[in-house]
């Protein structure tokens, strides 16, 4: 018995390469809804072609109601909808997990990458974990490695591949894109794309091997805003503290508490920001 975790943002999938492809009651995203259903479902195909018996789908991008459950391989469930534990790695926690997939990832905020950022659209200007820069992929793998849970599988552009082999150096990377800009990158076609990720999800089923977690390990989490105002209320959070004008940063006695708490700073810091000026 061997099961799957995926954990599926849109920012990475096929095709997708400015705002409006992503944001939720736009054309343009209901024009590549299908394009991130089909990257899915190939990881899904492949993840049967290798032998695992059960794959579940947790949508991971903003409302994280974006796929399209009538589309949907019939072999796999779709947990979907906000106000998650553990947001975009939810179910990993139960430790029944063998492997997780993170498909349509991204860099982080302050990197090279389609759509780099960090949580955040904007106001981030860079995460940072024990001094090392972080995106969306190493937070996400340190809270899943906790549990004993791999990350086996990792599709988006090129350069979230790369930045993929710092903190998943085993895992099957797949680009659906090369990057060019924030905005811009040269794609694939979604018939290629699947073939890649459904021939990379068959491969990754081998390394899908649940371990026993390791020792706790407190975490110093650090965080960069665009502007001074924005650390001033992230403070809010307990434990909290200003660092620099601005700079915030937390201990964590394990990576579950930060990232929790890294999701409690996020949301303050949204209700912060102002039209216009940030």
């Amino acid at each position: 018995m061997t099961k799957i975790l995926v954990s599926a943002d849109m920012e990475g999938a096929t095709g997708v390469t400015w705002p409006a492809d992503c944001l939720p009651g736009t054309p343009e995203w209901q024009r590549c809804r299908p394009l991130f259903t089909s990257d899915v479902n190939a990881a899904v195909a492949g993840f049967h072609d290798g032998g695992a018996t059960e794959v579940v789908v947790n949508e991971a991008h903003m409302t994280m109601r974006n796929l399209l459950l009538e589309q949907l391989d019939d072999r796999a469930q779709l947990l979907t909808g906000r106000h998650k534990a553990l947001s975009m790695v939810e179910g990993v926690q139960h430790g029944d997990v063998d492997g997780i997939a993170f498909v349509g990832y991204h860099t982080g905020a302050g990197d090279e990458g389609v759509l780099a950022h960090t949580y955040l659209g904007n106001s981030l200007t860079g995460v940072f974990v024990d001094g090392a820069r972080a995106s969306e992929g190493l937070l996400n793998a340190l809270v899943a490695a906790e549990f004993g849970t791999p990350v086996i599988l990792v599709t988006g552009d090129d350069r979230t591949c790369d930045d993929a082999r710092r903190w998943a150096p085993d895992a099957v990377g797949v680009a659906v894109k090369d990057y060019v800009s924030r905005y811009a990158a040269v794609c694939r076609t979604p018939a290629r794309t699947a073939a890649d990720i459904r021939a990379a999800a068959a491969k990754a089923v081998a390394l899908a091997t649940r371990h026993a977690p390791p020792p706790p390990r407190e975490r110093l989490v650090e965080i960069e805003f665009d502007a001074e105002h924005l650390a001033g209320s992230a403070t809010v959070v307990p434990g909290v503290e200003q660092t620099g004008p601005r700079r915030v940063a937390y201990r964590a006695a394990t990576m579950y508490d930060g990232i929790r708490c890294f999701k409690a700073v996020t949301t303050v810091v949204s209700a912060a920001v102002e039209e216009w000026y940030g």
